[in-house]
């Protein structure tokens, strides 16, 4: 933030599994202070897993690089831009002459530190069904949704969200990276003060273990490398059909820029984003 001398204090954990069906880990996530994706990849072996590494690598290139803190929605859409680009490439590449069976996508969902006029924020984005949410004050709550057919029937009323869980189309994705046409994402921005603790997670996660029992761990695991850790174990626990992965990212604070401590995984607003203005 510009003028001030104190910058963001978060810590993240992140954990992943390959759970007890699937042979490959289509799934992908990165944790690179003020930057955090999770991207679950569809399409097998040699085509999920690249698409879901092709969105870690071009947000990794981000983090790297920095960004304007107050350009936050057009730097990730340029960068959601260029995993498509990079992966309609790769299933151009790989898909046989004149057939249409080969295709790589992946879900995608981001959070990146911002800042406007009232101060720095949350920026969120996601394409598909893996999910972010907010945990404060003992309440979890989920801020994205859901780019799914069975989603869709929700909203019109045709199905419950209790029947949704069960439904036999409720892996159909309706937006998500690596189609035929460029997918818009979803945004939402969170004041910091209104988010104790993040989570991104995959289906993975999120289709084996409800929210009560996703609060629970959150409300009982101080440490978001525990409480990522966690949320896997119990995914995996309660079945692991798909692969699951987790970030949590806890904003702890605000602290003064030169009291560095590599442990807590201290971000600098103004070291890692307002210099690059």
């Amino acid at each position: 933030m510009t003028g001030q001398s104190r910058g963001i204090e978060l810590r993240h954990g992140a954990a992943t599994d390959v759970g007890l069906v699937r042979q490959v880990n289509e799934d992908a996530f990165l944790a690179a202070p003020p930057v955090f994706v999770v991207a679950d990849g569809m399409g097998g072996h040699a085509s999920g897993d690249v698409a879901s590494a092709i969105v870690v690598e071009e947000f990794g290139r981000l983090a790297d690089a920095g960004y304007d803190p107050r350009r936050g929605t057009d730097v990730v859409a340029e960068t959601l831009g260029a995993c498509q680009a990079r992966i309609a490439e790769f299933g151009a590449a790989h898909r046989p002459r004149g057939g249409s069976a080969f295709y790589a996508g992946t879900t995608a969902v981001v959070a990146l530190l911002v800042e406007d006029d009232e101060g720095p924020k949350w920026l969120l984005a996601n394409l598909g069904d893996s999910r972010i949410y907010r945990y404060a004050e003992g309440r979890l709550e989920q801020v994205s949704v859901d780019h799914s057919l069975v989603q869709e029937l929700v909203d019109s009323g045709r199905i419950s969200p209790d029947e949704a869980a069960t439904h036999p189309e409720r892996h159909v994705i309706t937006r998500a990276l690596g189609g035929p046409d460029r997918a818009e994402a979803d945004y939402f921005l969170l004041p910091l003060p209104s988010v104790e603790r993040l989570v991104l997670c995959s289906d993975g996660i999120t289709g084996m273990i409800d929210d009560a029992r996703m609060a629970e761990i959150l409300g009982s695991a101080s440490d978001p490398r525990d409480a990522a850790e966690e949320l896997v174990a119990a995914a995996v626990g309660a079945g692991g059909r798909d692969n699951a992965t987790a970030v949590v990212v806890d904003v702890v604070g605000l602290t003064a820029e030169d009291d560095h401590d590599s442990e807590h995984q201290r971000v600098s607003l103004d070291q890692d984003l307002g210099a690059l203005r």
